[in-house]
């Protein structure tokens, strides 16, 4: 039997190699992995719904929810991150802590990237800056004229201010033009911009392992979309792909904490791999339902509270239904 050959855009992670290599396959799927940067993927799929399958910005995905509904997600998260580290502020700003933010124009590259989504959370959960307190640019970091992937409606009390046609953010934050920037990429002048540009929190590791400690939640990134008459046409396909994502997964695990020879270029990264597990537990970067439901239900009542959702979804509505249930791979 021929079997249902579907496209695939994701970046190159470890944890999705053997995806793209083929040493995992997909039950009843053959697989066409499409290299591609996160960026690039999001905008096609999301704008001309141009893959079968892709890896996918959780909020501009919750955001579609509230659109047509394109897409269903399967329990898989190709990237995750503590965002502490991605909170950058011009010298002069007079932005010392983080409630010096308040009042200040602060640089999203787009209001509903996860990233900022999780940093205005963060904020105003743990350091008292409400999301509607700050005046909110966005534009291209790097490059200018960057779009809002999806159209948003926000509330009237969230200011959002879209840049000029040929400014950066990266270079306004540099000149003072803005205060501070919440992004995913590490802004250009951060490193070449003459000391003006530094982080909030300079050393970040212990805050985001004290934060981690506190809430438990290890923030979630992206997911895995299907297109939705995809799915409505051969259900099986959700539980064969994620099934498929966890092998993958099992396999970069092993290969970190490989002692023969580094697989990975850290000089220290079996000391890494330890420190991980002490302060998270073996399986540090869950897949799957049950172990990330109070991580999505925190990040869902961000996007409810930031105006991006039009009312609060509960986690189970993100997912196919037959990947809720938990099984052993």
């Amino acid at each position: 039997m021929s079997k249902l050959r579907l496209s695939f855009g994701c970046w190159n992670y470890d944890r999705t190699r053997s995806l793209l290599e083929e040493r995992v396959r997909a039950d009843g799927i053959d697989l066409n992995y499409l290299n591609m940067p996160v960026e690039e993927t999001f905008f096609r799929m999301l704008r001309n719904r141009e893959f079968d399958v892709a890896e996918m910005s959780l909020s501009s995905y919750t955001v579609s929810l509230f659109k047509d509904q394109s897409f269903i997600a399967i329990p898989v998260f190709p990237s995750r991150y503590f965002r502490h580290s991605c909170i950058y502020v011009n010298v002069d700003s007079g932005i010392r802590e983080p409630k010096d933010l308040i009042g200040k124009r602060v640089g999203n590259p787009e209001y509903q990237m996860t990233a900022p989504v999780w940093i205005r959370g963060v904020l105003a959960d743990e350091y008292g800056v409400p999301v509607n307190s700050v005046t909110y640019c966005t534009g291209g970091e790097e490059e200018p004229n960057r779009p809002e992937k999806l159209k948003l409606d926000l509330p009237a009390d969230i200011r959002v201010e879209p840049i000029g046609p040929t400014k950066t953010l990266s270079a306004m934050l540099a000149t003072g033009e803005i205060d501070a920037l919440y992004t995913a990429r590490m802004p250009s002048s951060f490193h070449v911009g003459g000391g003006k540009v530094r982080r909030l929190f300079e050393d970040f590791v212990p805050v985001e392992q004290a934060y981690f400690r506190r809430t438990g939640i290890f923030p979630i990134m992206h997911t895995v979309v299907i297109r939705r008459d995809i799915y409505e046409q051969n259900r099986w396909v959700a539980q064969s792909l994620y099934k498929a994502f966890c092998q993958a997964q099992q396999e970069t695990y092993r290969d970190l904490y490989e002692t023969a020879a580094l697989k990975v270029m850290l000089p220290w990264l079996t000391a890494h791999v330890e420190e991980a597990r002490r302060e998270m537990g073996d399986d540090f970067w869950p897949y799957g339902f049950e172990r990330n439901k109070a991580t999505l239900a925190t990040f869902l009542r961000y996007s409810f509270e930031q105006g991006l959702s039009k009312h609060l979804l509960q986690a189970e509505q993100l997912f196919a239904p037959e990947t809720l249930e938990s099984f052993k791979i």
